[in-house]
């Protein structure tokens, strides 16, 4: 897999498939929450020898070809968030040791840019760059970076790393 790439959908032909309109479609695949578990399922089919995890609660989202396990993760109009997901939403609160934990059993981030939708971009981010910059305290205190920050800040790191 590419460090960065494209997805691409048609409005029309998903809103002439759902039987919804293009606002729908445009809604549904502007939210983190919803989109995820098709775009899992695109990064899976786009790219042979990927596999989804068993389920839900298998702590990753894909796993590559080596063997290797991937979170995929979207970038929303509030960010992205690299803490285990049990750590995100009402009431939950970032815990350093399950952080570390998420951390040391993937090998990265798959990110993919929602918001540009429907040509997002997706970037490939290594595990090791997450580390190294949540010790130069480069992520927020919940390990949540804004979408202009991860933009400005982040992805040409990704890319030239």
């Amino acid at each position: 897999m590419e460090k960065k790439f494209k997805l691409q959908w048609d409005v029309e032909k998903l809103s002439e498939a759902f039987q919804v309109t293009k606002d729908d479609v445009r809604e549904y695949f502007t939210d983190g929450r919803r989109v995820s578990f098709i775009i899992e399922r695109r990064l899976k089919w786009d790219h042979p020898g990927w596999q989804l995890a068993p389920s839900e609660g298998a702590g990753y989202d894909l796993k590559d070809p080596d063997g290797g396990l991937w979170e995929v993760r979207s970038v929303t109009k509030g960010g992205v968030y690299f803490t285990p997901s049990n750590q995100v939403g009402s009431g939950r609160k970032f815990n350093e040791d399950g952080f570390q934990g998420k951390l040391s059993g993937i090998k990265g981030f798959i990110l993919t840019d929602i918001e540009k939708f429907p040509s997002m971009d997706v970037y490939v981010l290594p595990v090791t760059n997450v580390i190294r910059w949540h010790k130069q305290g480069l992520l927020g205190t919940n390990a949540k970076i804004s979408r202009a920050k991860f933009i400005s800040h982040f992805v040409n790191d990704i890319i030239h790393d």
